[in-house]
């Protein structure tokens, strides 16, 4: 196996005549006796290729005077590619090779990027390739952070394992048919690391120490926060955790309807009475962020007056505040901006990123994230604690369920690590799994350094591609006039502004880099149709590149719909059995997301499957070819059916019954408040609840979570009322249940409701006993508790 890999970006061919390239050739052969892989290129295009291609380099050694055929401001193709390695590669060693004896005529710049010059027919080859081979071999091992360079010295050890998990290493697995096949798909290495918390060299998960401590300071740094703690249960822990932390029993909390329902866990944990803020929402049905007029210290204080939960709170000022960014659909905050306005009303903010992880390590993003909210961006003494949670796997390169909490506390509520680590181990685990561990040092590894900047920014560079080729695209089949014309969309502005000229200029004509390096791009700007979203103000909300929404045809962002239209859940059907999985589907779009593991093929398939998509809707294919399952699963519903035929259909419904209009009143028209989450889960476990089919559950308390959403936003909050049977909630709860029992194989992904399988009904969670019109001090759940004593 390889060392690693060394680049030759040089004019001599190895294999060519004449006694440089004879040394270059020996050179050669002695790195690969040193067992280094040795790439060769002959010009700075060869050169650069090979930077951007191969993250395994251990060194590069480049001629100043190498060939550039694209020309250069550096002057020469060396300068290129010791620019490119800059941008690419954090330390990596680089030797330069010159003309002459004489560096005086190089830029200056020049000897800040190497490490050594190199002539080659001065020294021998072997001396050469050994200096070559040393920085290498320092580089490699200065590369690897703290917990996992010393997890692979702990592997070097062989050591008998004494201890848990019981597969001691893997060969429990050894000893049984299907445990070997497990074993052989794994691999030893991996369950070779599967290893105790007894093992003291690794340090403690819960006591932060030795390298795993070393490697949560080190993710701190990276990520800007004053101190990091790795979760291994996922940004729903973290969530869980920060708010079982931040606010305790009938204690007020806001908290952003757009959450995940993993922030009500939280309130359900810790017994806080949550008053909800309603974000805007689009034509799409699309939740877009909370309009700023209503963080502001008055309209907090106005909605906090009105919750009935807040009558029984035991003080009228609010400990804890948390809120979504960026959205599920790419939308972030001016994060500075946002703790300005909530600062007055709570002294603890909570972001959860959990699909945001990557912000700090790009331009475009500057000042839209947690941490970005500090000391310097925010003065003491108004300044309140921020936390920060982030599924790091998400969009990071992590293992599942690996997830940073990260904090930057202030003067007014500080966060002591003790009491904080007393939360964090009551939502830990004792037997941590070590690989996730590493995973999480490693994904921060990666961001440290130019190297962060350059993968995220190849994420949003093809993210730009793609978005542009969409549009691209229609523009060609609108030219050519031989077919019917492109119906797809992306959700983005259809002009942008060029800040250094003024100029407007339509999007899919926009330079790449302008899209990719500025953020008023993708600003929304106040009233503009194409975001479709009300009370925005200058500079508040920005779209995120990489979370890319397709639209498809049948509505807009102001929500006027079309005669006819194709709705997004026929064609994600379709995409999965071309083997694409998309995140999210709503009635008219679909979110793409493009993260570090993005590759020009992997969207070009997807371009691939929306043209196929197209000519078969275009001819009007019988269903039996396009979805030939779905029609074997239901051939009573879709026998002689064709793909038009099926999403006119699917269209007119979902406008008759007013789908998109009704979600937007459920989400914005929020259920009245009766009793705090805590005592609905306390009912639920012991019993005092029942299950009721939507056309009995007028005016019921709800006992469960409804959401109706992949991400898991609620649209029902245990504790609320059901409202009247023509309310928003029930009407729209009803119109979903309808949507199901007409079109089998497109059922709505609705948690927290009970589907009766003979009759389709949807049945919901609803508590025993409390009346719906109770006043939300809690005095109901008192009173049940008292009669069942």
């Amino acid at each position: 196996m390889a060392n690693g890999t060394v680049l030759f970006g040089v004019r001599e061919l190895p294999d060519g005549g004449g006694a440089a390239a004879e040394q270059l050739r020996r050179i050669r052969e002695e790195l690969e006796t040193r067992g280094f892989e040795v790439r060769w290129a002959a010009t700075s295009d060869d050169a650069q290729a090979v930077l951007r291609t191969e993250a395994g380099l251990a060194a590069a050694v480049v001629d100043w005077d190498l060939p550039a055929p694209g020309g250069s401001d550096a002057g020469t193709g060396g300068g290129e590619v010791l620019r490119s390695t800059g941008r690419r590669f954090q330390h990596l060693p680089v030797f330069l090779i010159t003309a002459g004896e004489d560096l005086d005529n190089l830029p200056l710049w020049v000897a800040e990027t190497v490490i050594g010059y190199i002539w080659p027919l001065e020294d021998t080859a072997p001396f050469i390739a050994g200096r070559i081979a040393s920085a290498a071999r320092g580089y490699q091992e200065d590369l690897l952070p703290p917990f996992f360079k010393a997890l692979r010295r702990f592997d070097d050890a062989h050591e008998y394992s004494w201890h848990t998990p019981a597969h001691s290493g893997g060969v429990a697995f050894l000893k049984s048919p299907v445990g070997r096949a497990f074993h052989d798909y794994f691999g030893e290495r991996l369950l070779r690391s599967d290893l105790s918390i007894s093992v003291e060299e690794l340090g403690s998960l819960f006591e932060h120490t030795g390298p795993v401590g070393d490697a949560e300071r080190n993710a701190a740094r990276i990520f800007g926060a004053e101190r990091t703690y790795f979760v291994l249960h996922g940004d729903s822990t973290c969530d869980r955790m920060v708010g079982h932390f931040s606010v305790t029993q009938d204690e007020i909390a806001l908290v952003d309807r757009n959450c995940h329902k993993s922030v009500l866990h939280g309130l359900v944990l810790s017994g806080a009475r949550p008053v909800y803020l309603v974000p805007t929402r689009n034509g799409y049905g699309l939740a877009g962020p909370l309009p700023p007029a209503g963080t502001e210290a008055r309209a907090v204080a106005d909605r906090i007056a009105r919750n009935p939960l807040t009558r029984g709170a035991v003080s009228p000022e609010t400990q804890y505040a948390v809120l979504t960014n960026s959205t599920y659909d790419g939308l972030c905050y001016d994060a500075v901006q946002v703790a300005r306005a909530f600062a007055p009303s709570t002294p603890r903010l909570h972001f959860d990123e959990a699909w945001f992880a990557y912000a700090r390590f790009h331009p475009l993003y500057a000042g839209r994230y947690g941490m970005s909210v500090g000391p310097d961006t925010f003065p003491e003494p108004e300044r309140p604690t921020v936390f920060s949670t982030q599924s790091t796997h998400k969009l990071l390169a992590a293992l599942s369920q690996s997830a940073m909490v990260h904090v930057k506390p202030a003067p007014r509520a500080p966060v002591e690590h003790d009491r904080f680590n007393e939360a964090f181990m009551m939502h830990g685990t004792t037997s941590p799994l070590y690989p996730m561990i590493a995973s999480l040092d490693v994904a921060a590894a990666m961001m440290d350094g130019p190297q962060g900047r350059w993968l995220i920014d190849e994420a949003v560079t093809e993210a730009v591609r793609f978005r542009q080729t969409v549009v691209r695209v229609g523009r060609r089949i609108a030219a050519a006039a031989d077919r019917p014309g492109w119906f797809f969309g992306v959700w983005q502005p259809e002009t942008v502004t060029d800040p250094a000229t003024g100029d407007r200029v339509a999007f899919a004509d926009a330079p790449a880099e302008l899209l990719r390096s500025e953020p008023a791009c993708w600003q929304l700007e106040p009233g503009a149709d194409w975001h479709g979203f009300a009370g925005l103000t200058e500079g508040y909300c920005l779209l995120d590149p990489v979370k890319v929404t397709l639209t498809c045809p049948g509505i807009d962002a102001t929500g006027r719909m079309g005669d006819w239209g194709i709705p997004a859940r026929v064609l994600t059907t379709y995409l999965a059995t071309r083997n694409i999985v998309v995140e999210k589907t709503d009635s008219y779009t679909t979110l793409i997301l493009f993260s570090m593991g993005i590759t020009k093929g992997k969207w070009g398939t997807l371009m691939d499957a929306l043209m196929d998509f197209k000519a078969l809707h275009d001819e009007d294919a019988p269903l039996e070819r396009v979805l030939p399952e779905l029609v074997a699963a239901h051939p009573l519903r879709y026998t002689g059916e064709s793909l038009r035929g099926l999403c006119q259909e699917m269209h007119d419904h979902l406008r008759e019954a007013r789908l998109v209009e009704l979600l937007d009143t459920a989400f914005q028209d929020l259920p009245e408040p009766v009793t705090p989450p805590q005592h609905c889960y306390q009912r639920l476990i012991r019993g005092g609840t029942e299950r009721v089919r939507l056309a009995e559950a007028a005016d019921r308390v709800a006992a469960a979570m409804v959401t109706v959403t992949p991400p898991g936003i609620p649209v029902l909050m245990p504790g609320e009322n059901t409202g009247a049977p023509d309310g928003p909630l029930l009407r729209y709860l009803a119109a979903l249940e309808s949507f199901d029992r007409r079109f089998p194989g497109f059922h709505s992904e609705t948690h927290g409701v009970t589907l009766d399988l003979e009759s389709g009904d949807y049945l919901i969670e609803c508590v025993r006993g409390i009346p719906a019109q109770q006043a939300g001090d809690g005095s109901g759940a008192r009173q049940e508790a008292a009669a069942r004593s």
